[in-house]
C-alpha cells in the first residue's frame, strides 16, 4: 500500500509541474474526436469520452510495466 501511495504522489507532483511550466503540453486533452461538448444558452455539458479512453489505456499501460512480476 505504502509504494502504491508514494508512486500516486510522484505521478500528481510530476503532472503538476508540467501543467504548471508547459501548460500547453496538455492542451489536446478534452479535443479529441468522440469528446462531447454541447454548448446552450441554458448551460453546457461535456463528456470526456475519448479523452478518458486514452488516460484509461496509459494508466493500464504504465501500471502493467511497473506491477509486471
Amino acid at each position: 500500500m505504502g509504494k502504491i501511495l508514494i508512486i500516486t504522489g510522484i505521478v500528481l507532483v510530476v503532472a503538476g509541474a508540467l501543467l504548471s511550466w508547459a501548460p500547453g503540453l496538455l492542451g489536446w486533452f478534452g479535443r479529441l474526436p468522440g469528446d462531447i461538448r454541447i454548448e446552450r444558452a441554458s448551460g453546457s455539458i461535456f463528456v470526456p469520452i475519448m479523452s478518458s479512453i486514452v488516460i484509461s489505456l496509459l494508466l493500464t499501460l504504465v501500471l502493467n510495466l511497473l506491477f509486471r512480476r
